[in-house]
């Protein structure tokens, strides 16, 4: 990003990594990684959707998808290439790129993780915080991540649209 994030958003970040942190190593702790663990872990995450608070996984990727729009276009503005792919390719330093998305989705892994953390009370009655994790993740961090380019790239044709139209 080119200007300075509010001071808020960035404490933001930094709670939501360190709470993802916390989380995986408390995951790793409890439960270890054995294939009776993965195999919980997929069943788990299968069964979500179709159970209480199903809402989340409409929630979560729309709002991910709003943040992703938003420095989508920012980006189209600043004539940036898509975001995934500078991401990839290299061009550009991956760590702050990475801290840009941790930027924008750090209140929503937050609340990703506050709901799950609901979910699992009430449902299964106990505490996984790998899936947790993962299911946040899933839900908000990856969608921003897939859809900040199409976003940028739609802002881009959007532009050059009104300017020779």
């Amino acid at each position: 990003m080119t200007e300075a994030a509010p001071r808020s958003q960035v404490l933001t970040a930094r709670v939501a990594i360190v709470a993802v942190a916390i989380l995986l190593a408390l995951a790793l702790l409890i439960y270890g990684f054995s294939a009776e663990v993965h195999r919980r872990l997929w069943h788990d995450i299968v069964e979500r959707p179709g159970g209480p608070m199903s809402f989340r996984f409409v929630l979560q990727p729309v709002m991910a998808a709003i943040a992703a729009f938003h420095d989508g276009v920012k980006d189209a503005s600043q004539g940036r290439a898509p975001y995934l792919k500078r991401l990839l390719s290299g061009s550009g330093d991956r760590s702050d790129l990475l801290n840009e998305a941790v930027l924008s989705t750090g209140r929503i892994i937050l609340l990703g993780l506050a709901m799950d953390g609901i979910y699992q009370y009430t449902v299964l009655k106990t505490f996984y915080p790998g899936e947790m994790v993962v299911i946040t993740l899933a839900l908000a961090f990856v969608p921003y991540l897939l859809l900040r380019g199409p976003f940028s790239r739609l802002a881009s044709w959007w532009r050059g649209r009104k300017e020779h139209g």
